[in-house]
């Protein structure tokens, strides 16, 4: 069986800090600073801790099949770690598959950079900018400062939270507060934010690692900007659909953008350029060539929303939400969640271990149910069981579960759970989700056309302009917007013959 691999940022950091805190305090000097201070980890620690937070990396997401690019990212990092204060350590840089606008990094030198980052930036110093500055937290120690502090607050407060998300993942929490917190579980970063100095920190470094490697370090004043024009554009796009701004989800939502942030680093920048150092080419012709062809946005081996209909290519299935719904795809399930997000279906894999007939997993599922109704369905040839189940749950409180059991394509089996915050919002949705339920079925060779991916390509920017390179862009009806937010043309319009970056269907 196949597994379910949707849209796969994730809440599980928490784990790397969880693991330090009965640690003992030691003395260790910052190799950044020179300055002694006290520590839960010495660097022994941060490798084993980073490495051991590395493998869970790669199981909640997948790095990006795309050797020569992840070849391309890894010389730039080994360049710029080599420059650092830490040359000594092992790095490791993986480009991850999300459409996530982030990069982040463990204690012990690891560095993860976004194909989603990668598609806002412009050139190749920008992207050595964001590696440096992700550089830049390791060599200061940013993360064992961090896991130190948490020490400090002790364990309680660090427990709650990893609880909470896990009951929340689980779909054990409150019905409501799940569907409240489900996109910011999976807009979360791994690493949780720094303070202001240690960004301001991380900031002074990469643009020292850049002047290092001789790249221009105003390119770290570019990539900010970029980034938040990035956040704007993302901001006002939701608004447009009725939706709640992003947060927590991209680079600048975990390294805060304030005048100050930019003023210091501009200074920065400026005080390298008044040394009389000379920069090599930003290198902007070598980074298109090298991100041509990677997806922009939702991958198809992680599902595709396109207006109402997600389709999953890899596993073979689609589902159409209601009228106004929202598509919600993250690591965990799909979610559909209407209008007044108090309502909503969860679409998960149902537990690898069921086997037989549809009556026999229902009996693996809830083996001690109370009372169990089941109707039995056709969704589009598809086999399904819809269930009212009153189990018991932890505390022993009567409950009840409303969910479809699915025999999908490829002989996967998937949940549908009902969810609602109470008795009248689910009584409000409930025509509504049978709709989204009737709709479940096997890829038809339509839902294939439509499904087909997007990916970022390079041209050469005609007479009309990003107007004339809007007209054939699947982006819709902002697209000139995208496309002048991509190449980082919002107040300026590249001369005709211009290499540009567009956003083209797939095979």
């Amino acid at each position: 069986m196949v597994a379910l691999k949707f849209f796969r940022p994730r809440l599980l950091a928490l784990s790397l800090a969880a693991g330090l805190l009965s640690a003992c305090g030691t003395t260790v000097v910052n190799p950044v600073t020179g300055q002694a201070e006290r520590s839960v980890m010495d660097e022994a620690s941060e490798i084993a801790e980073g490495r051991k937070a590395h493998e869970q990396v790669l199981k909640e997401y997948t790095p990006l099949a795309n050797p020569k690019l992840q070849a391309y990212v890894n010389e730039i990092g080994q360049k710029l770690a080599a420059a650092s204060h830490r040359s000594h350590l092992q790095w490791h840089f993986t480009v991850l598959d999300s459409p996530e606008v982030n990069a982040f990094a463990l204690p012990g030198g690891y560095v993860y950079i976004t194909r989603g980052i990668m598609a806002y930036l412009e050139s190749e110093a920008d992207l050595a900018g964001v590696i440096g500055h992700e550089i830049g937290h390791v060599t200061a120690r940013h993360g064992a400062q961090r896991a130190t502090r948490q020490q400090t607050a002790g364990f309680g407060v660090l427990a709650a939270s990893v609880l909470g998300a896990v009951l929340e993942s689980q779909g054990l929490g409150g019905a409501g507060q799940m569907l409240g917190q489900a996109s910011q579980n999976v807009a979360a970063g791994y690493i949780a934010s720094y303070g202001r100095e240690q960004e301001l920190q991380a900031d002074g470094l990469g643009a020292e690692y850049l002047a290092r490697t001789r790249y221009d370090p105003k390119n770290m004043v570019e990539v900010i900007r970029v980034l938040k024009n990035q956040e704007r554009f993302a901001a006002e796009q939701a608004r447009l659909e009725g939706r709640a701004a992003p947060s927590g989800s991209n680079w600048l939502a975990s390294h805060p953008s304030n005048d100050q942030r930019l003023a210091q680093i501009s200074q920065t920048a400026r005080n390298y350029a008044s040394d009389g150092e000379t920069y090599q080419d930003e290198g902007r012709a070598r980074y298109l060539t090298a991100i041509e062809g990677i997806a922009f946005g939702e991958s198809a081996d992680q599902g595709l929303s396109r207006g109402q209909n997600f389709y999953h290519p890899a596993l073979g299935f689609a589902i159409t939400a209601p009228a106004g719904w929202k598509i919600q795809n993250s690591a965990e399930a799909l979610l559909l969640v209407n209008p007044e997000q108090d309502a909503g279906l969860i679409l998960r894999p149902a537990p690898p271990k069921l086997s037989g007939s549809q009556d026999q997993m229902l009996k693996q599922l809830l083996p001690q149910a109370e009372q169990m109704q089941v109707d039995r369905l056709s969704l589009n040839g598809l086999p399904a069981s819809h269930v009212n189940a009153v189990v018991r749950n932890a505390q022993g409180q009567r409950q009840g579960l409303e969910f479809s059991l699915i025999g999908g394509p490829n002989k996967n089996n998937y949940l549908l759970l009902y969810r609602a915050r109470d008795a009248n919002a689910m009584a409000r949705a409930s025509r509504r989700m049978q709709e989204a339920e009737a709709s479940f079925r096997a890829m038809s060779p339509a839902d294939r056309t439509a499904a087909r991916p997007w990916l970022l390509r390079k041209t050469t920017m005609p007479a009309g302009g990003f107007a004339q390179l809007a007209k054939t862009s699947p982006l819709g009806e902002r697209a000139e917007a995208q496309l002048r937010l991509l190449n980082g043309a919002l107040d300026r319009e590249p001369k005709p013959g211009q290499t540009v970056k567009v956003v083209a269907l797939g095979n």
